[in-house]
């Protein structure tokens, strides 16, 4: 039996920086995880993807942004699960939890924090016959390691963020980008719409709008892709073929826990604290769902800060907690006092 003061579900980006916010109240962590190795997504799906919109990084990997999250926690010692799905879970009179993983490991816990992401999750694939006799062998649905492509012809499909990102990343790393769209606008971001169209003028990509593949081939591996072009059709040798459609969510056995569900997501009360319906149990994170939600990594550290605090109360009822800020108080692993802190504060600055 794993014992813990929160067990965390899901180690993305939200779970991990739960675990400093907790430590600073001298709250220990567990996460248990259905992947191999933490980061959530951004190990599993995007680890070389930049990211724009953390505080303090014009641009940082998803993979670098998972690697500083490990070592910004790696002081307060968490416990990991990984390779597991948390599968059920048992309240206890005194209001602690057990949740058994699929392959039978225990954990009980003083608080639940479920920070799962989008659950767990699968690529929509293209209706094309045959698609998988070539998947891992051309068709991908993920870019794990652009320098796969390196020096590679590759067809992107797809009017989202993702096919419009790695459009964009893989013109500078592919000796070949084409990308298809069925409809002549895209669902990105403008400025992304913007440097595709301005790099299909410099021809590094070739657009092709509107445009279906409806069929591809090749021995033993991808040799060509078809394109349906309003009823024409165009063959196009590519050496990899990347659809690009996004995921299809589940929430997996948590959706049989009881918790208040909403479109795949769990209600939690964001007035507060991002409990759900049971008392003990938050959702952080892209998982939850409350009016003005935003799926940002960002928004899943504000409420991460906001359901450790939550649960310091939940333990310790009457105890009045008085925040410090890390600038002074410093955390585990750092001496803790103020002149030590402003002497970092210093140095950094300098």
């Amino acid at each position: 039996m794993i014992e813990t003061d929160i067990l965390i579900i899901g180690a993305g980006p939200t779970g991990l920086f739960a675990v400093f916010e907790a430590g600073l109240l001298k709250l220990k962590c567990h996460i248990i995880d259905a992947l191999p190795q933490p980061g959530g997504q951004l190990a599993e799906l995007y680890p070389k993807k930049p990211i724009f919109d953390i505080p303090g990084f014009p641009e940082v990997l998803a993979g670098d942004l998972v690697n500083n999250l490990m070592e910004q926690i790696k002081q307060f010692q968490p416990g990991f699960t990984l390779g597991e799905r948390a599968e059920t879970i048992d309240k206890l009179d005194d209001g602690s939890f057990i949740v058994t993983s699929d392959k039978g490991t225990k954990h009980k816990a003083k608080a639940i924090a479920i920070a799962g992401g989008l659950g767990s999750f699968e690529p929509r694939k293209p209706l094309i016959a045959g698609i998988e006799n070539f998947e891992d062998k051309g068709v991908n649905y993920f870019v794990k390691n652009p320098e796969q492509f390196r020096n590679k012809r590759v067809l992107i499909a797809g009017g989202g963020d993702s096919a419009l990102d790695w459009s964009i990343f893989l013109a500078n790393v592919a000796s070949e980008v084409t990308l298809i769209h069925r409809r002549n606008e895209f669902r990105g971001a403008l400025d992304s719409v913007e440097k595709v169209q301005e790099l299909k003028s410099l021809g590094k990509i070739r657009l092709v709008t509107p445009g279906e593949a409806v069929a591809l081939g090749g021995d033993g591996h991808l040799q060509w892709v078809d394109i349906d072009k309003e009823g024409a059709t165009e063959r196009i040798e590519t050496d990899y073929f990347i659809p690009l459609f996004g995921l299809s969510p589940k929430l997996g056995p948590i959706a049989d826990w009881g918790l208040e569900i909403e479109k795949n997501a769990i209600k939690v009360d964001n007035s507060l604290d991002y409990q759900t319906n049971i008392p003990g149990i938050y959702a952080i994170g892209d998982v939850n769902t409350y009016p003005g939600k935003l799926k940002l990594i960002l928004c899943g550290f504000h409420e991460a800060t906001l359901m450790c605090q939550s649960v310091y109360q939940r333990l310790n009822p009457g105890k009045k907690y008085v925040l410090k800020y890390t600038t002074v108080s410093g955390v585990d692993g750092f001496d803790g006092s103020r002149k030590e802190a402003e002497k970092a504060v210093v140095k950094a600055i300098e």
